[in-house]
Parts: C-alpha cells; sequence; structure tokens
C-alpha cells in the first residue's frame, strides 16, 4: 500500500504518509540513475516500451511491475512496505524513494492502490511531478464515481488517464494472464495497451473514462452470487444424500455449468486445482470479494437498480468477512452456509 489520505489529498492522522525528504533505501547511480530519464534499446537497436512508474507494489503490483522488467521495460517502482521494496530490488525494479520521485521522470505511471480515497490522495500528490502528458493507468478496483474523478484530475493537470482494474488475481499478476477492463479514450487505451498486453492475456475497452471499474464490479456482482448460489446447491445436496461428485457430473454438464462451479468449485475433489482442495487458501480472498460486491451495492443504490441478488450476495460476504472469513478464498463461504444450515436441524 502505498498511502492513505483522505479525498482532499490531506494525510489522514495517525497514518504513514509519503515524505519526499525520505532516505532513499535503493537510491539508484550512475546507469541506474540515467536509467530513470532515457529509453533502452533491445539487441539490434529495436527501441522498446517507455518508462514507466509504479506505484503499489504488493501481492498484485509487484508481480505485474516484475513482468514488464521481464518484458524488457524500466520500472521504477515505490511501496511503503519494506518487504515490497525488497522483492521489488529482487524483480530488478528501480526503487525510489518517494511516490513523487518516482514519477518525475517517467512517461507512463501505474498505480495499484487499495481504495478510491488512496488514488485521489496519491493524484494529488504526484499530478503536479509528473512531466505534461504523462500517461495514468490506475489499475485499482474503486468506485466508478472516484474513477472517474482520478480521470478528470489528471486531465486537468495535463496528463492522460485511463482506469484498467484487472481480474485474474496473484495467480494472474504472477503468469502475466490477468484481464483488463479499460475505461478512456480510445488514443488512451492505445497507448495503454501495449503494457498491458505484458501483464495480461485479454485487454478489453469498455468505453469512457470509469467504464472499466463499472464492468469490473457489474462482472464480480455476478461471480460473487453465482458462487453463493452454487455453494446453497451443494450444502442442499448433502441434505438430500447426494455426492458432491454426483452434482458435480451433473450441473458442469447441464444448464447449472458457470465458472464459479467447474474452475474455483466450493467442495474439495471434482477440480482438485480449486481452493477447496488446499484448505480454502486464495485465490481471490473473500475480503477482496466483500469489497467489490460493496461498491457493486453502492453503485446499485446510488442508480436506483432493483437488485435483490447483487445487495443481498454483498450483505452475506459483509457478514463473512466480518466473522473472520476475510483471509480464505471467496468459495469458503460455502462453510458459513454449511454451518448455518446445520444449526437449523439441531
Amino acid at each position: 500500500m502505498v498511502a492513505r489520505h483522505d479525498r482532499g489529498g490531506r494525510p489522514s492522522a495517525g497514518r504513514r504518509v509519503l515524505r519526499t525528504t525520505r532516505r532513499p533505501r535503493t537510491r539508484p547511480d550512475g546507469p541506474a540513475a540515467a536509467a530513470l530519464t532515457k529509453r533502452h534499446t533491445r539487441p539490434g537497436g529495436t527501441a522498446m516500451s517507455t518508462t514507466v512508474g509504479f506505484l503499489g507494489l504488493g501481492h498484485m503490483g509487484g508481480p505485474m511491475a516484475a513482468n514488464l522488467v521481464k518484458a524488457g521495460h524500466t520500472v521504477v517502482g515505490f511501496d511503503l512496505a519494506p518487504a515490497a521494496l525488497e522483492q521489488a530490488v529482487k524483480d530488478g525494479v528501480t526503487v525510489a524513494d518517494s511516490a513523487v520521485e518516482a514519477v518525475r521522470e517517467v512517461d507512463v505511471v501505474i498505480t495499484m492502490l487499495p481504495s478510491g480515497k488512496h488514488v485521489l490522495g496519491l493524484y494529488a500528490e504526484i499530478l503536479p511531478a509528473a512531466k505534461p502528458g504523462t500517461l495514468f493507468i490506475d489499475s485499482s478496483t474503486i468506485d466508478v464515481a472516484d474513477a472517474r474523478a482520478a480521470h478528470d484530475e489528471a486531465v486537468e493537470a495535463g496528463h492522460r488517464s485511463v482506469d484498467a482494474p484487472v481480474s485474474g488475481g496473484v495467480v494472474g499478476a504472477t503468469a502475466g494472464t490477468l484481464a483488463f477492463m479499460v475505461g478512456g479514450t480510445a488514443d488512451d487505451f492505445e497507448s495503454a495497451k501495449p503494457l498491458l498486453d505484458v501483464m495480461g492475456k485479454k485487454v478489453v475497452h469498455c468505453g469512457d473514462p470509469g467504464n472499466g471499474q463499472a464492468a469490473k464490479i457489474c462482472n464480480n456482482m455476478i461471480l460473487g452470487v453465482s458462487m453463493i448460489a452454487i455453494s446453497e446447491a451443494f450444502v442442499l445436496g448433502e441434505k438430500l444424500g447426494l455426492s458432491n461428485q454426483a452434482l458435480f457430473d451433473v450441473a458442469s454438464n447441464a444448464s447449472g455449468q458457470c465458472w464459479a462451479l467447474t474452475t474455483n468449485c466450493p467442495v474439495p475433489g471434482p477440480v482438485p486445482t480449486s481452493p477447496a482442495n488446499n484448505d480454502y487458501q486464495p485465490g481471490f480472498a473473500a475480503a477482496l470479494m466483500d469489497k467489490d460486491l460493496g461498491l457493486a451495492a453502492n453503485a446499485l443504490k446510488t442508480n436506483d437498480v432493483e437488485a435483490d441478488l447483487g445487495l443481498r450476495a454483498a450483505e452475506l460476504y459483509s457478514r463473512f468477512h466480518a466473522a473472520g472469513g476475510g483471509g480464505q478464498d471467496f468459495s469458503a463461504i460455502i462453510n458459513d452456509i454449511r454451518d448455518r444450515s446445520t444449526k437449523g436441524d439441531q
């Protein structure tokens, strides 16, 4: 995580903030310093893509930045977490001493942060420091309204901007197989796409600024509702004496077929690679599903959409997270459903 700010860009009381006067952890000099301002060339003289500033080098951002380095790009990164910085250095990222320093001499800035308030707060700090015309790519999952506000602030500061949230989790970030949902102008999308292609296998232009976030929360609302329905069906099958394998064999080849069943099956056995076979280690954590469904619920209410299932799914994952299930894969909600169903038998 990079920084915590309030919506107006002021640091929140009692929390760590970015400080441009901090002593560099890994301050480049010599050839490494030159890499901040010069484009490199591949063997044979072919120009590589632009130099990238990457802010937020955690579980998702770290592997994404590492894949850019592997592809031959120059990446200047920053994060508040020492462990993230240490890993970034191992991955070939040039670590700056602050977020502001990381964006000064780059042509593209990618952010991967926890929430909209972090994005807006950080933008208030770094937009004035970036070169005119810098392309900002925000891959955080945030509220649509916050994404559009961030875009407007970037443009007003003389830059370009797209929102590009991702699907695929840590596994996809590491493998470079993420799906990117992008909101922004056609020209800015085309400028961002070569870098996104390095980090993902599917890049979709969803339309105007903020539409990438819109697509992300709609997709994850479908996923959350689907996982709850699949989980309830398995618990019902157990109550009726149906084996999990038998139900899987039927549903996976019938109209109940979906990703939540065939790839992320919530019971051990039928899909050996699903988190259910690894004590529900994520995967896609229930805490993140709770966050995404909360964003979806907010959008549903703001836009006066009647969505009983979406709102109910948000409630169920919020309760599961609050009860201690946030660190498990989101498919572990089946255990909550089973436990509450068992209590009804007593």
